[in-house]
This record gives C-alpha cells, sequence and structure tokens, in this order.
C-alpha cells in the first residue's frame, strides 16, 4: 500500500522547484515594500492550552529578545488554508505548527520551506542540532518541537475496584462496561485495536499494511461500535469524563494532564499503548517573511526554548538536551517527568505513529472509516 519512495522524492523535487519560484519573488515583493513590514510574523497553532504554553514559552520571549511581533493565530490542523494561501501565491501565515505526518505531506507537495538542520542552534554544550534532536523529529521542512501522546484515561471514581491498567482493557466491555470516547478518524483508532487485539508494538504497521490486518483491526473497533461516544475536538474527552458520559476515553495526554492538575479532576491515564506523535514547526512557501520565520523556529528549537514549555504542558521535547531542564510545572510545582509520554516508565509499550504510512492511506482509511460509521 505504500508509495515508491524514489517517486515520492522526485515529486517532492519537483514541488519544491515550483514553490521556490513563487516564494523568491514574494520575498522581493516583500523586500521592496520596505523593512516594516517585517516587524511581525504570523504564527498558527491549535489553540487551548497548548497554544498558551507555546505563546509563553515561543512566541512572547522570541518578541521581546527581537522586537519582532508574532501574532498567533489557532486553526484545527490539516493543509486546506496552507495550500490554498500558497496556489493563490498570498501568503500570510508564516510558522506553522503541524503535526509530522502533515509535515511530510506538505513538504511533498512544495508547501513549505525546506529548513537547513545545520543553522539550527547547538545544544547547551555544543552538540550539533543534528545529533541533539531525536532521530525522526527532524525533517526536509520541519524542525521537531513536542513529543505528545494519545492515550486514554478514566475517572478513578467510577472504577472502586479493579481498574484498568493496559490498551486491551479499553475494549474489555464484560470486564469494564460502560461507554467509551474515541475521536472520529481511523487513525489512533486502528493502531489500538490492534495492539488491544494482541499485536506487539513493532509489527502494528505491517499488520495494517494488509487487507487482513486492516480487516482485523476493523472487526475489534466493532466489538465496542455501539459504545463509542465519537469526539472531534481536544477538549471534549477530559468534559465527557467530568460529566459522566464515558467512563474512558481516549484523549491527548497534555489535556488530561491539565485537567488533573488545574482542575483536580480524579483521573487517571493509562499509558500502555500510548501513540506517540511529533509536532514540528514549518515555514509556509512563499511567505514574505521567511528570515524572520527562521529565526522563530531556531529559537523555538533552543534547549532552553524547549524546556520552558514542557514546564507549562505535558509534553517531551524533541531534542535530548532539553528534557534534563524540565523540571517542575510552573504553575502547580507539580514533577513533570512522571506526566510525560517521553517518561521511561509510559515508554515501554508505546507506539510511534508511522507518519509515513498514513500520508500513504489515509484518504482510502478515511472513506472506509465514514462508510463503517454509518452501517
Amino acid at each position: 500500500m505504500r508509495t515508491d519512495p524514489l517517486a515520492r522524492a522526485a515529486a517532492r523535487t519537483f514541488a519544491h522547484s515550483v514553490a521556490r519560484t513563487s516564494s523568491y519573488a514574494a520575498a522581493l515583493v516583500a523586500c521592496l515594500a520596505g523593512h516594516a513590514a517585517a516587524q511581525s510574523i504570523t504564527a498558527v497553532s491549535y489553540g487551548g492550552s497548548y497554544q498558551r504554553a507555546s505563546t509563553e514559552a515561543w512566541y512572547e520571549p522570541f518578541a521581546a529578545a527581537t522586537g519582532i511581533r508574532v501574532d498567533v493565530e489557532d486553526f484545527t490542523g490539516g493543509l486546506a488554508q496552507i495550500r490554498a494561501q500558497v496556489e493563490v501565491g498570498n501568503v500570510y501565515w508564516d510558522v506553522v505548527d503541524l503535526n509530522a505526518s502533515e509535515v511530510t505531506l506538505a513538504c511533498d507537495e512544495g508547501l513549505l520551506e525546506y529548513v537547513d538542520a545545520e543553522m539550527l542552534p547547538s545544544g547547551p554544550d555544543g552538540t550539533p542540532a543534528e545529533e541533539d534532536f531525536a532521530p525522526g523529529t527532524l525533517s526536509d521542512c520541519g524542525v521537531g518541537g513536542v513529543v505528545w501522546s494519545t492515550i486514554y484515561a478514566y475517572d478513578a471514581n467510577r472504577f472502586p475496584g479493579a481498574r484498568p491498567e493496559t490498551i486491551a482493557d479499553f475494549f474489555d466491555l464484560e470486564k469494564f462496561p460502560g461507554r467509551r470516547g474515541m475521536r472520529r478518524v481511523p487513525m489512533v483508532n486502528l493502531e489500538f485495536a490492534l495492539l488491544a487485539d494482541g499485536v506487539p508494538a513493532g509489527d502494528v504497521y505491517a499488520v495494517l499494511d494488509t487487507r487482513e490486518g486492516l480487516d482485523r483491526a476493523f472487526r475489534k473497533l466493532a466489538t465496542i461500535k455501539d459504545q463509542v461516544v465519537w469526539w472531534e475536538a481536544g477538549a471534549q474527552p477530559p468534559q465527557m469524563l467530568a460529566d459522566g458520559e464515558v467512563v474512558m476515553s481516549t484523549a491527548y495526554n497534555g489535556r488530561i494532564f491539565n485537567a488533573q492538575v488545574l482542575e483536580d479532576q480524579p483521573f487517571v491515564i493509562v499509558w500502555d499503548g500510548q501513540l506517540l506523535d511529533i509536532n514540528q514547526l514549518a515555514i509556509v512557501a512563499g511567505s514574505p517573511r521567511v528570515e524572520e520565520a527562521m529565526r522563530l523556529v531556531s529559537f523555538a528549537s533552543t534547549a532552553e526554548a524547549l524546556a520552558a514549555l514542557g514546564r507549562r504542558i505535558s509534553y517531551g521535547p524533541a531534542r535530548a538536551s532539553a528534557a534534563p531542564l524540565i523540571t517542575t510545572h510552573l504553575e502547580t510545582g507539580v514533577e513533570m517527568g512522571p506526566h510525560l509520554p517521553t517518561h521511561p516508565a509510559n515508554m515501554a509499550r508505546a507506539l510511534r505513529r508511522d507518519w509515513a504510512w498514513w500520508v500513504d492511506n489515509q484518504d482510502a482509511l478515511n472513506e472506509r472509516f465514514s462508510a463503517w460509521l454509518a452501517r
């Protein structure tokens, strides 16, 4: 089901040659318009607690250090708006915070600028960025920011006896009856289904890459389908748990952490089978403020900036030198280590999302998932 990697590389090179032409033209126009136009740039993120943390850890300190104002906008992900801006040659977003699969696809389409890893700052001890960033967190068009995960969580008050401990327990309606919350997309749900069905983490994508494996994943999902409440926004799972609408729900780990420490909710995260993901900062192709945008990306990718984010929300840093700098939660004083997806104890049976696999297969699986939901 995969596309030829050589074909993908050739397509990416061609797309970038086209995008570069428009990029240079836009940059020239901006230069002629005068230096004043470059005194602000626009950064785009996902809103909510993550955007607040990013603003406090990255955007506001960058503005204070450089005098370049950062206007922050939020969106719900996806490439439609970026694609539209690049195609019509009217780029008004500069730096966009995207997950790695979106960066991979956008880079292939020529929607993002290339990023030279050699231009990124070294670690505090002088370690080059390419050695300091975790494998897979740097790409042709993206610079790793945070490592986050999709987990499932439950309300401890609803389980006075035995409590869920594994991803298999999420699918066990007999042992743990009650409604489940799941995001209305195939991504993550298919992986969770196979993990719960006994597939080792290292084999999940090889199994999904077969028709039999996909059928197996959908069969497992079908065992709880009539007990699922589907969610679409990251703020919904904590609210669904708090309201008693579900007894457990898949969720973004940072959302549950905030509910735990800021709202004193009795939620428990089950880390078994967590699906790791990476967000990267990328620059929209054709931005007339490429130089300023690259300065922001470099600033945000320092160990200190990544640690500043990690002290505000429970997402792990993409580079090794930042980890020791993440101590306690700034607002509550809670030790952050045990709450990070990258904490050794939480990584025991983690699975990293295969972004390239999803780029190749997401359209077909979105159609199949929609059809499955409708049955």
